[in-house]
């Protein structure tokens, strides 16, 4: 008489035979670490990382602008005229609170996930340059970020193999 391969080994708590409970069951999928589903607290965590930099940039910009033009005014230092202005102050702590919820984002969603969402920025900060900032940007300026934009959400959504 032959014994089985299995027939010595003990019994895993987990293991139950196949085509229990009436049916044939699911094959269990194999979670891969750091591969997590994109949640939609995830993806609001990621979009509001994005904004808030690119906000943060905008009113830093700003703030030097002001700065730029009270030094041109009344002379003195940039570098004190910048410490000292609101919209520069304003700015690093909206930054701030973006590298903020970025890490939070990254602590949920892998970096080859996460960072193609980084793409938005651009268009966000083009966007707001023209409405906030009054710059000037040509159809170049537009069709290279788009193009850019495309081209990261491509790699960022192809699944790797």
């Amino acid at each position: 008489m032959s014994k089985s391969s299995d027939a010595g080994a003990p019994l895993r708590r987990d293991a139950r035979p196949a085509g229990l409970a009436g049916g044939l069951r699911e094959p269990e999928r194999e979670q891969r670490p750091g591969r997590r589903r994109l949640t939609i607290a995830s993806v609001a965590l990621l979009l509001f990382a994005v904004i808030s930099a690119a906000t943060g940039q905008v009113m830093l910009k700003h703030g030097m602008q002001v700065a730029t033009a009270r030094v041109a005014q009344s002379g003195g230092s940039l570098v004190l005229r910048a410490a000292t202005s609101p919209w520069v102050l304003l700015g690093l702590v909206v930054f701030g609170v973006s590298a903020i919820a970025w890490l939070a984002a990254l602590s949920r969603v892998p970096l080859s996930v996460a960072y193609p969402f980084n793409a938005l920025g651009y268009l966000v900060i083009l966007t707001a340059s023209i409405l906030v900032l009054h710059e000037r940007a040509n159809v170049l300026t537009w069709v290279g970020s788009l193009l850019v934009v495309s081209g990261l959400l491509i790699v960022g959504l192809t699944k790797p193999s």
